[in-house]
């Protein structure tokens, strides 16, 4: 959740008269001394609000990676917007946790399939360290990410990669084997592993400064690829009811915060600055295309 090179069609930003985000397509690779920017967003189908912002978002045209919790009740909503734009590099966000104070997820494989992975209620612990901390079984956290990848694959969209919700699937050796070797299994992406230098620096900014944060993001980048990780929302009562109970820097007004985050990624300062820099903008499956899967690495930590 917090915080992955023949050649895919590149997206290169070009702009329209109006604030509405025109992207262009190039034929060409981008040159070694280019700027490159995969954008991914993360907790897609989490909730209905994250799944109209992400709307709003893929309507722009920007090329964009949308990570999706298929364990939670909404990713169906966000298979049928999805299905609505084939260009979207789409992600399984693998999860192993379950984080909002009254509103819980369990496993895809069902909570007897995989008793270690669960609380008393059946749901995910809401914490990495929680989780770690009742001895899970490995064969049971492989059962589990097997069935969230399969029940993707059968969802009707393109799926492109995998990442990890909250970082869990890869925090532990035990649990990075297992998520490196179905990767692998399944011909799939992992995020963070084409060498991409990743960052969310916009994340703990206060809603009003996103923008700023995400400009200057634009604004610091080396020739090179490298990735934002980013949480769009509408700011409504549904998502405002959630609170986070993670003790590991938990983010207060979560709903307002992912507001923001959508507010800057569609904002014209944002796109004005990927402009000025020339910066072009790729999903996973323009990198997995241009440099094949052959090409991953896991990434030094």
């Amino acid at each position: 959740m917090y915080l992955s090179r023949a050649i895919a069609i590149a997206g290169l930003v070009t702009f329209a008269n109006s604030s509405t985000l025109v992207f262009a397509q190039s034929a060409h690779p981008a040159p070694p001394s280019a700027v490159s920017l995969i954008i991914r967003t993360d907790d897609i189908g989490m909730s209905h609000s994250v799944n109209m912002a992400m709307q709003k978002l893929v309507s722009t045209g920007m090329p964009i990676s949308v990570s999706v919790l298929f364990a939670c009740p909404w990713y169906q909503e966000a298979v049928e917007i999805l299905k609505q734009h084939p260009n979207v590099a789409v992600g399984i966000h693998l999860a192993l946790n379950s984080e909002w104070k009254n509103y819980r997820w369990g496993p895809v494989a069902g909570s007897t399939a995989v008793p270690s992975l669960v609380d008393a209620n059946g749901f995910f612990f809401p914490s990495s360290e929680a989780l770690h901390q009742h001895n899970p079984n490995v064969a049971e956290v492989e059962k589990e990410l097997r069935a969230q990848i399969e029940r993707a694959l059968r969802s009707g969209v393109k799926i492109d990669y995998v990442d990890e919700h909250m970082g869990t699937a890869t925090r532990y050796p035990e649990f990075r084997e297992v998520t490196e070797r179905l990767a692998k299994e399944y011909g799939l992406g992992m995020s963070g592993y084409f060498g991409e230098a990743m960052d969310a620096p916009q994340y703990f900014a206060t809603p009003d400064r996103k923008s700023d944060s995400l400009v200057a993001f634009v604004n610091r980048l080396s020739p090179g690829l490298h990735g934002v990780v980013t949480h769009v929302g509408i700011d409504d009562a549904e998502l405002g009811a959630l609170l986070d109970m993670n003790t590991d820097e938990p983010l207060p007004d979560m709903s307002k915060n992912r507001q923001g985050e959508l507010t800057a990624l569609t904002s014209p300062r944002f796109s004005a600055a990927l402009k000025a820099r020339n910066v072009v903008l790729l999903t996973y499956r323009d990198v997995i295309a241009r440099e094949g899967l052959q090409s991953m690495r896991r990434p030094v930590e």
